[in-house]
């Protein structure tokens, strides 16, 4: 089914857009959340007078994700765990690790924004990617040091 979208949806495109979903996708979830609307001649000409509304959404979008980007981007944060003698970790660093030892310094982030392709398993320093908008990737300093 097609649907424009009222809002931006990470998985799906930005506001104002028109993507193709499973059926059951739009009936049960974007349009009795009023997420999305179904791609008619009528909605699509309701959108396009609607179209300065949403560029000017999705500016403020980026705006507020450039300046948390460069909040982040000097970020270092060091996550103590139990190691053996070859400096392994027992255990592995996580998503859930990493997300508490940023909130620890009262910095907010979802388990969805951090780019992290496989758990840390070694100490040492890590770059991590955090995705806070679309292209927009900051990456902060993750430390894993032995638990004293």
């Amino acid at each position: 089914m097609k649907v424009i979208l009222k809002e931006t949806i990470e998985s799906l495109g930005i506001i104002g857009s028109e993507v193709t979903v499973a059926d059951g996708y739009a009936r049960n979830y974007l349009l009795p959340q009023n997420k999305a609307v179904i791609a008619t001649p009528q909605n699509r000409n309701m959108l396009s007078q609607d179209k300065t509304k949403f560029e000017l959404q999705i500016a403020k979008e980026k705006k507020i994700a450039e300046e948390m980007a460069e909040r982040l981007q000097g970020i270092h944060c060091e996550i103590a765990a139990k190691v053996s003698e070859e400096d392994r970790l027992y255990g592995s660093i996580t998503v859930r690790d990493i997300i508490d030892a940023l909130a620890k310094q009262d910095v907010k982030v979802e388990k969805r924004m951090v780019l992290l392709t496989e758990a840390i398993k070694n100490t040492g320093t890590y770059k991590v990617p955090i995705r806070v908008y679309r292209e927009v990737e900051p990456e902060i300093t993750v430390e894993i040091v032995p638990e004293a």
